[in-house]
């Protein structure tokens, strides 16, 4: 029953955080003209712009994304802290959505 909680949440933070920085990000920057960028230079962009808090925060939200997905099962101390980093990083994912969200919305308002 743990394990099945681990891997949904394991998934679906990779699959937020991959949606935001990957394709949600990019997209939205590619709506407003702006060159593609990596996502790096994308996020540090967001920052100054106000849609992301901190760059160092999506940083370590990408590392720990990256570790529980291919460390996932060889060590369970690092794996339950990674966890918790992650669990603690949920809600910058989260607001970072609905920020890009609100963005989006405004500019569709502004098209019709």
């Amino acid at each position: 029953m743990i394990a099945e909680r681990v891997d949904a949440f394991v998934s679906r933070y990779g699959r937020l955080q991959d949606n935001i920085a990957d394709k949600l990000l990019p997209a939205l920057l590619s709506h407003l003209k702006e060159p593609v960028r990596p996502v790096v230079e994308a996020l540090a962009y967001a920052e100054k712009l106000g849609w992301i808090s901190s760059v160092d925060d999506w940083l370590l939200s990408r590392k720990l994304r990256n570790q529980l997905i291919h460390d996932y099962e060889d060590d369970l101390p690092t794996l339950i802290d990674a966890l918790f980093e992650a669990n603690q990083l949920v809600p910058l994912l989260v607001q970072t959505a609905k920020a890009l969200q609100a963005k989006i919305a405004a500019l569709d308002s502004a098209i019709i």
